[in-house]
């Protein structure tokens, strides 16, 4: 009898930690911050403006934490989650206006063979592809060195509701995507959705990628009629009140030795302008069109295994055309940035922009907007921050 016991025991334990192991929920997350000087910014809705030095949060990275879970439901098959908020590092706010996990918050499943299928709030190919070629994107410059207004979503400044997405296994380094964000309203099955497709390959030093991302009426649109669809404003994340906003680009880059070399290009073109995103709230931009063509070269070089240097010039070139007038704005930005990392999770950064405006024409797109800060009162801004990053 006590032999059964101590068998029953046994099996018990092993089955328990069987299951232990076909399951796993992890908590992640990236804490940045540090001190920030802009040279100039405008107070919203008031004639303040002025050089600004103070705290920073996010400024490179995106501050967030989260949690994922994958469960082997066996064949080759995976239950998987993800659960990720975004807040300000100074003061816990949400960086997602009452959005507990405004990021990101998905379930699916994964098989190994043929790819992922995921429902909920979640990113666009642009983000999944594009991204981490760019200086705009996670894990380079990120925020402050983003394209103008982050106009192209390199720099994650909103992600999509109600979305269903694919994206195929890896195939000797091939990769495609398809995401579809739901309006969810009734009557009006194309008031603010979203759709996007991607492909990415990269084998060995190279990393070549394109995407397509296109919302309609994009953060309600411009009645305001459905501001809980594929993109909200509500949350101050929409970069855009339009009637469309449609963004497509490409990019590659080359690794040699310690360096890293590339280029991105992104168009994006909005129709029955409203409103722009500058930093804490919506600017009035009333137009029947804005085209915005973005050109960048970035690069990063390892000094050393713990430090290294990084890069960027970008020329936005673009086209404005309201019932009034037309004016062609034209952004000049230039991103550095050295990183030293005092361990495999923890790094401190130096990094400054600057960035040129040109060709507003008495609009606010004659004003330097440095990504992540309220705009300049003139043409010209600089940033620069130091801070420290911590990964977990």
């Amino acid at each position: 009898m006590k032999k059964l016991l101590l068998a029953a025991t046994v099996s018990g334990l092993f089955a328990a930690t069987t299951a232990q192991a076909q399951s796993s929920v992890t908590m992640y997350g990236v804490l940045d911050a540090g001190l920030i000087y802009s040279s100039s910014q405008q107070v919203p809705g008031s004639t303040n403006s002025g050089r600004v030095f103070g705290m920073g949060s996010g400024d490179l990275s995106q501050t967030l934490w989260g949690l994922k879970g994958s469960e082997d439901l066996g064949g080759g098959m995976h239950a998987i989650f993800k659960l990720e908020n975004g807040f300000n590092l100074n003061n816990g706010a949400f960086t997602q206006s009452n959005e507990i996990f405004g990021r990101q918050a998905w379930v699916g499943l994964q098989n190994n063979t043929y790819g992922t299928v995921t429902v909920g709030k979640q990113y666009d190919f642009m983000v999944d592809y594009l991204s981490p070629i760019a200086e705009a994107g996670a894990g380079y410059g990120n925020n402050l060195a983003a394209h103008p207004f982050d106009n192209d979503n390199l720099a994650e400044s909103f992600s999509i509701s109600n979305a269903v997405k694919f994206e195929s296994a890896n195939y000797a380094g091939f990769k495609v995507g398809g995401l579809y964000g739901f309006s969810n309203s009734a009557g009006s099955f194309s008031d603010n959705r979203a759709y996007s497709l991607g492909a990415s390959y990269a084998n060995g030093p190279l990393n070549v990628a394109a995407a397509f991302l296109q919302i309609n009426n994009p953060g309600g649109g411009l009645t305001g009629a459905n501001p809980a669809g594929a993109v909200s404003s509500t949350d101050n994340t929409a970069n855009f009140i339009a009637a469309r906003q449609r963004v497509f680009g490409a990019g590659a880059n080359y690794a040699f030795g310690p360096a890293v070399v590339g280029f991105v290009w992104t168009h994006t073109k909005l129709d029955g302008l409203g409103a722009v995103n500058v930093g804490d709230g919506y600017g009035s931009l009333a137009g029947n069109s804005l085209r915005l063509d973005n050109y960048e070269v970035n690069g990063r070089y390892a000094l050393t295994p713990a430090l290294s240097l990084a890069g960027a010039y970008t020329f936005t070139d673009g086209a404005f055309d309201s019932a009034t007038a037309n004016a062609k704005p034209k952004y000049h930005q230039v991103t550095l940035q050295a990183d030293y990392d005092l361990s495999k999770r923890t790094d401190v950064y130096l990094e400054g922009v600057y960035q040129h405006a040109a060709g507003g024409d008495g609009t606010l797109l004659g004003d330097a907007s440095i990504n992540g800060l309220d705009q300049s009162s003139t043409n010209k801004q600089v940033a620069v921050t130091v801070g420290m990053r911590h990964r977990f």
